[in-house]
């Protein structure tokens, strides 16, 4: 299937005649799947999903503005403010796809008036001769209508090809899909016809019981039955009332989410804190003063000779240096007095006067090489000895652990100091007592509804179930009374028969749903982590049975919680879902999708962008703001080849008009 032409007059913002062609052929050769059509809040796009939406469906469509308006009243209101008595609103969609091997084209003309005729609007079904490029009315077409639009695109799964951004936002943030998407599942899975067939066959044992029954068994039989249908009534009552329930405790919850982001922004928690705040920054005070009563100490003691450091350890290294000298003078005098006593013995032993003189030179001449090696000719002026060489060694030593200490008590200030600054800022960034009081009020307020809201959900469960046990008791007790008292002579077989034919049909359904479910978790899962940047992070989507929750698990088996996904990820795995449940269709319908990319960040829309709108669909109509699908989104698309045309809905808010005309926003 594939729209071919969308023609709008005098409907909703759009006086006059207009008309958009959306057909991807872009010439002989070449097709492109997206449609794009620009516009800003409040322009029109939603009027063009809802046009589409009346054209295929008529009374039955479920508009964005119809709300509980009659369908008189909702075809008056869609007229255009300026329109002309004598004109008619019109809409039309011409569409094409395959019947008995060979493509057709339909065009649905809806026509009515201000205030319409019957309160209908009139329908007409052309069909193209696409040789002679001619038109004619089927006329049986138009009495079969609803019946024929339900084999193409059944109203039941619209929601998964025409669908807007806040469908997706609502299924993203809820754990459970919303009625409209659970309704648009069970259509797909084929639920609804076996829940069809089991309340027709309920019908029938019911009829056979009341034939089978005598005056008193049918007037019991009535009875129960009436019992039970006002239970029924009850259940389905609580139903819509716990649901009522249910979205008054979301509203609460967020409401005290948003109470409570009030009061963590405007300080009401650090003013809940302040008194110990005070007493940590009164503690860091005293440790920053016990810091720098150390550095006094330090001060009073060695640490000041750090000015001289330099000085004394020129001293030290002259000390030692004299030091040397004088044991060098010492050693000296020594030698000199031993080589006298050498040469007075060698006198008297009888050697001769050479050989003496010979020794003496050498005596002399070692001498001198000691004093030109170990004393300097210089002037000796610190005369230190060597234990005041070694208290100078201790000066120095004790100096450089002194430096150390000072430099540990240097950081510690720092750091208290710090942290003293940021105790501060934290301080000054308290609420005020009337403030903190005011937004603790609030606060408690949105809890306690939150609180109310919760009694009265679990209250109204609590009697949903006694009114579900209570009706399975009264249909075991209708089912064992007819047993008991009805005589089953003629159509006892079928009371007999509708029962296993009730349990087959049970078993049919858990089947038939695990077995498409299995196909739409294998779906879901290829879709979202081809979407998905992060594609280590789930390795299989699970779908409940019951209630069609989505799980996520990662390669290991284990679960991931929603939670852990951002919120662009939450909208990539709605989409995720609703492309899986159009795949799983198998229908190849057009995609329409109002307002797509959200909150989604500058990566997650990337990958929307690139992968989704040109393969989720053979025709992909999209609506969208400058802001959603801006000009780098644009150039990508066209860079891939995949948009066919470009529509720009110019509003005027002066006139309350809008104007369509061809092009982007940037054309």
């Amino acid at each position: 299937m594939i729209f071919l032409e969308l023609v709008l007059q005098n409907f909703g913002p759009y006086r006059g005649h207009q008309v958009i062609n959306l057909c991807p052929q872009v010439d002989d050769n070449s097709r492109r799947p997206i449609i794009l059509l620009g516009g800003m809040n409040g322009g029109g796009k939603t009027t063009l999903m809802d046009a589409i939406r009346l054209a295929l469906y008529g009374h039955r469509a479920q508009c964005s503005t119809r709300g509980n308006l009659s369908y008189s009243d909702f075809l008056s209101q869609s007229v255009n403010s300026h329109t002309p008595p004598s004109e008619k609103t019109r809409v039309e969609l011409a569409f094409e796809h395959i019947e008995n091997d060979k493509p057709v084209i339909y065009r649905i003309v809806r026509t009515w008036e201000r205030n319409p005729k019957d309160g209908k609007d009139h329908l007409g079904i052309l069909e193209l001769d696409i040789a002679k490029k001619d038109d004619w009315l089927r006329v049986e077409l138009v009495n079969t209508w609803d019946d024929y639009i339900e084999n193409l695109l059944p109203l039941g799964i619209s929601n998964l090809f025409l669908f807007d951004g806040e469908q997706v936002k609502e299924l993203a943030e809820q754990e459970t899909p919303p009625p409209i998407v659970v309704d648009a599942i069970r259509g797909l899975l084929g639920l609804e016809l076996a829940e069809r067939l089991s309340s027709d066959l309920e019908i029938l044992v019911n009829r056979k019981r009341k034939e089978l029954a005598d005056t008193q068994d049918l007037a019991n039989l009535e009875e129960m039955e009436q019992k039970l249908k006002h239970q029924q009534e009850e259940y389905d009552g609580q139903i819509r009332n716990l649901k009522t329930i249910k979205k008054k405790l979301d509203e609460s919850e967020e409401d005290q989410q948003e109470a409570f982001d009030k009061f963590i922004s405007e300080g009401g928690k650090i003013a809940g804190e302040r008194s110990q705040l005070d007493k940590q920054r009164q503690q860091k005070t005293v440790e920053a003063d016990e810091a720098r009563q150390g550095m006094c100490d330090l001060a009073a003691d060695v640490l000041p000779l750090a000015l001289i450091e330099p000085l004394l350890t020129q001293a030290q290294t002259q000390a030692e240096k004299e030091f040397r000298i004088q044991q060098a003078q010492i050693a000296r005098d020594i030698l000199v007095e031993r080589d006298k006593r050498l040469l007075n013995w060698i006198s008297q032993v009888g050697i001769s006067e050479e050989t003496i003189e010979k020794i003496k030179t050498f005596l002399d001449q070692d001498v001198d090489t000691l004093n030109s090696h170990f004393i300097q000719p210089e002037e000796l002026w610190l005369l230190a000895d060597a234990e005041s060489l070694s208290q100078l060694g201790n000066i120095l030593y004790y100096l450089q652990n002194a430096k150390n200490l000072a430099r540990q008590q240097i950081g510690i200030i720092k750091n208290k100091e710090e942290d003293i600054i940021r105790l501060e800022r934290q301080i000054q960034t308290a609420a005020s007592p009337e403030d903190y009081n005011h937004l603790l009020v609030a606060l408690k307020e949105a809890q306690n509804k939150v609180a109310e809201a919760k009694a009265a959900y679990e209250t109204a469960n609590h009697r949903l179930v006694e009114l579900d046990a209570a009706i399975a008791k009264f249909k075991k007790d209708l089912k064992q009374y007819t047993e008991q008292n009805i005589d089953r002579k003629n159509n006892e077989h079928i009371i007999a028969a509708s029962a296993k034919v009730q349990e087959t049909l049970k078993v049919f359904r858990e089947r038939l749903t695990l077995r498409k479910l299995n196909k739409l978790e294998v779906e879901v899962t290829e879709c979202f982590r081809y979407l998905l940047h992060k594609s280590d992070l789930v390795h299989r989507v699970a779908i409940d049975t019951n209630s069609f929750s989505l799980s996520l698990y990662d390669l290991q088996g284990k679960s991931v919680p929603k939670h852990r996904l951002s919120a662009g990820e939450k909208q990539l795995l709605a989409i995720s879902f609703l492309w899986g449940l159009a795949r799983v269709s198998g229908r190849n319908l057009p995609v329409a999708i109002d307002t797509p990319l959200g909150r989604l960040d500058s990566s997650h829309r990337a990958n929307l962008v690139e992968r989704y709108f040109p393969s989720a669909s053979h025709q992909v109509i999209l609506l969208s703001t400058d802001t959603e699908i801006g000009k780098n989104e644009v150039d990508k698309l066209h860079e891939n080849e995949a948009i066919a045309r470009e529509y720009l809905l110019k509003y005027d808010s002066a006139k309350q008009q809008t104007v369509i005309e061809p092009g982007y926003f940037w054309d």
